[in-house]
Parts: structure tokens; C-alpha cells; sequence
């Protein structure tokens, strides 16, 4: 099992009961794809460096969680489609 994280950018619309479902099924698809959810940090409403969809704020999460190979490009995939998200990056850990 390898270790990752996770940062996303959800919309600044969204509710706090909002987000809170969003990141949910975020944890969902991690373990959809054979992966186990560790800590998950919130970093609050932060200023984006550029618009994105017409929008200039957007709510930090950092997530981390390990997997096997193929964990992060199924979530990937998953986060690449889902409207909430605004950005995502996902990184292997060093050993």
C-alpha cells in the first residue's frame, strides 16, 4: 500500500452541510478504489490565485490515504467530473 494526499477545492457556494456531503463521497471514491481514508485537514475559505468558473474563493481540504497503484487514477477520474471540485491534486508520499 502506497501513501497519498489529496488536496481539493470545492466551490465557495456550497454550504457547510454541503461540503460536508461533498467530502464524504470524496472518502467514498477513495474507498471505491481500494483505499483506506487517513486524517483530513480543513484549511478554511482562501482566496483562489485566479478565477475559476467565474469564481475567486474556494474552500481548502487536504485528505490523506493510502492505496494500492491504481487508487489515485480511479479517483482521479472521478474527481475530474464531479461539479463541487473545483480543482484537485493528488500526490504519492515519499517512503
Amino acid at each position: 500500500m502506497n501513501k497519498y494526499e489529496v488536496t481539493v477545492i470545492l466551490s465557495a457556494k456550497l454550504e457547510e452541510e454541503a461540503r460536508a456531503e461533498v467530502l464524504e463521497k470524496i472518502k467514498g471514491y477513495i474507498t471505491r478504489y481500494n483505499g483506506t481514508v487517513g486524517e483530513t485537514e480543513e484549511w478554511g475559505k482562501k482566496r483562489l490565485a485566479y478565477e475559476i468558473q467565474r469564481q475567486t474563493e474556494g474552500f481548502y481540504y487536504l485528505i490523506n490515504f493510502e492505496g494500492d497503484s491504481t487508487t489515485p487514477n480511479g479517483l482521479e477520474s472521478e474527481l475530474r467530473i464531479y461539479e463541487p471540485v473545483l480543482r484537485y491534486l493528488v500526490v504519492k508520499k515519499a517512503a
